[in-house]
């Protein structure tokens, strides 16, 4: 019976090679990657400043008619499909990241803020929902006299 020094960074390192051989078969399959179909969800900024709150989302290559933006009850909805181009066929790719297909975000509103004056704009591929708050949420100055 050998003696084998225990070395708990070796199990460590075996684990994480044993992640890196399952990542590279998930992200890199041979004969060109899989097309990303499927459920993914843009990246959102939501702030806020003293007149109202904005929701920015990142929709790079997705038409504008295929966004809604919904606002139901006390929610706002974000739904959109962004197209593969069909110009150019699967397996001629060499690799794919972007997702493509459905996506659905939902966000709830404060009460602050007043549905029917709320705008959405897109530039650049950032679309921009500008959400007005109500006058009598704002805050207020209130002068000090002094006698």
């Amino acid at each position: 019976m050998a003696i084998v020094k225990y070395s708990p960074f070796r199990d460590l390192r075996n684990l994480q090679e044993q992640m890196n051989r399952l990542l590279d078969l998930a992200w890199s399959r041979e004969g060109g990657e899989e097309l990303r179909e499927g459920a993914w969800q843009p990246p959102v900024d939501i702030f806020e400043d003293e007149n109202s709150v904005v929701i920015k989302a990142e929709l790079p290559g997705i038409d504008q008619k295929d966004i809604e933006v919904r606002i139901e009850d006390n929610t706002l909805t974000l739904r959109g499909e962004r197209k593969h181009d069909d110009e150019v066929r699967k397996e001629n790719y060499h690799r794919i990241e972007r997702y493509y297909g459905g996506f659905q975000r939902s966000f709830t509103l404060p009460h602050t803020v007043e549905r029917e004056k709320v705008k959405a704009t897109c530039d650049r591929g950032v679309l921009t929902i500008t959400l007005p708050k109500r006058e009598e949420t704002k805050p207020k100055q209130i002068n000090v006299e002094v006698k």
